[in-house]
């Protein structure tokens, strides 16, 4: 991942900044935990969870990260951000299915809003998100889609197809 992209706005580079990030960081143990435990679960009905280079890329730079919002929300309240996989360890089944019905796979990457929704990037490492009122899509990168949450831009509603 790179800095400087048209996520850039001065609250999210303000949020990663006093979060500890910078560019090139890299936490390869902690990414390779979160992988072992996560690999190594299954949900009561055997669903295993999907692991991919963009995920692990993502912990790696990013894990065990506490983002606050800076300022307040565009569209939406802005809301805090936790880079910690683990929290979608019981997510296995819903992460696959939503995944499916993508035509992607997802892992998840955290939690926003004190845990009131699980993040998730997929293969090409983009944000998803899912809470008690659907899935949402956050955007084509991981930087953007937390620019989305602590910007508090409106999220994109992923809707079934028509029909359905």
């Amino acid at each position: 991942m790179a800095t400087g992209g048209p996520w850039s706005a001065g609250t999210v580079d303000q949020a990663l900044a006093a979060a500890g990030w910078e560019p090139g960081r890299r936490h390869t143990a902690q990414a390779e935990s979160w992988a072992d435990a996560l690999s190594g679960h299954r949900s009561p009905q055997g669903h295993p969870h999907s692991l991919f280079p963009a995920a692990f890329e993502t912990w790696a730079e990013l894990g065990a990260l506490r983002l606050h919002p800076v300022g307040p929300g565009r569209e939406f309240a802005a809301t805090p951000v936790v880079i910690d996989p683990l929290a979608g360890l019981h997510w296995a089944r819903t992460l696959g299915d939503l995944g499916r019905a993508l035509d992607t796979r997802l892992c998840p990457l955290g939690e926003e809003g004190g845990g009131t929704a699980l993040l998730a990037v997929d293969r090409e490492g983009r944000l998803y998100c899912v809470d008690h009122t659907g899935d949402w899509y956050l955007g084509q990168d991981v930087f953007s889609g937390l620019a989305t949450l602590l910007t508090g831009a409106a999220p994109h509603r992923l809707l079934p197809p028509e029909g359905i």
